[in-house]
């Protein structure tokens, strides 16, 4: 059975230690997306990695915590002027309704952006049904 989502919601991303934060549900977005900033490929003892910082020092929920993934990718992504970009991407968790579930995310500056993450049909697909009017809904259920 498919779960219901609004427009916006709240959701916990606990390997980057980000609790309640704003999601804005894009179905128009095929992949997932999080704002951060200094992304940068880095090579220690012969492998690479990728380390980036959450957010922005304007974000409340900005901490200066910077992260190290081993595993990730690169691909084009289409944004929404039409532009293509090579972004990386990283493999997570998502806390929404209760449950715990994997979620790609590139890695883009939104700073402008009203929302740091966007959520996209990939991660949508064959688990949620849109419904535009409603907001929040997971974060209503949350330790109830």
């Amino acid at each position: 059975m498919k779960l219901t989502i609004g427009r916006v919601d709240k959701a916990d991303f606990p390997e980057l230690s980000l609790l309640d934060i704003d999601i804005k549900i894009d179905s128009g977005a095929y992949t997932s997306s999080i704002h951060c900033s200094n992304i940068k490929e880095v090579n220690l003892e012969n492998e690479q990695y990728l380390k980036f910082t959450l957010l922005d020092p304007e974000h409340e929920f900005y901490n200066h915590k910077e992260f190290t993934f081993k595993n990730y990718t690169s691909k084009i992504v289409k944004s929404s002027n039409g532009i293509a970009e090579q972004r990386f991407m990283i493999q997570t968790s998502i806390f929404i309704f209760n449950q715990s579930f994997p979620i790609y995310l590139t890695l883009s500056e939104r700073k402008d952006m009203k929302f740091p993450i966007l959520i996209g049909r990939k991660f949508l697909n064959k688990k949620f049904i849109i419904d535009t009017a409603k907001k929040n809904i997971s974060h209503k259920l949350k330790n109830k």
